[in-house]
């Protein structure tokens, strides 16, 4: 998403930001149905409510400052809708031009998602519901950066 000025400062605790207001965006677009624990090394434990089953399991942040601007990258350690732990999620303001924000899924394997090999149709539940809540959160994150929201 592009966007007119810089949201967080241009340090590690500016590319931390931008992982806290992600989870605080998960939890307040699941309206309570998910709760995003973040234990003592910073990892992030995304807990279904009520019972506790951890959905996603995320390790500690790296955070960064880049060339390009800021990066705070967690990697996809497991949870019940990872079918291999691997991959990060990143959350980034790049420096540009243009200014943007991204929110980026690398190598992810997705519990729900189609199997090698196996057609389509059956990856549906990843692309009609988990994908498209990442999608929406991810809208949602972008609008409070902009609006100036913090964690």
């Amino acid at each position: 998403m592009a966007t007119a000025e810089p949201v967080v400062e241009a340090t590690e605790q500016g590319a931390g930001e931008l992982g806290a207001l992600y989870w605080r965006e998960v939890e307040r677009f699941m309206r309570g149905l998910v709760a995003a624990e973040r234990t003592a090394d910073g990892s992030v434990l995304l807990r279904l409510r009520p019972g506790g089953l951890v959905l996603l399991a995320f390790g500690a942040p790296e955070s960064a400052v880049v060339h390009d601007g800021v990066r705070s990258t967690y990697p996809i350690v497991g949870g019940f809708l990872v079918r291999t732990p691997g991959g990060t999620i990143s959350f980034s303001q790049e420096a540009g031009p243009p200014l943007a924000l991204a929110s980026t899924i690398s190598g992810f394997f997705p519990r729900l998602a189609a199997r090698p090999g196996r057609p389509g149709w059956t990856g549906a539940l990843y692309e009609q519901v988990q994908r498209r809540l990442h999608l929406a959160v991810s809208k949602r994150y972008f609008r409070a950066l902009v609006a100036g929201e913090r964690a």
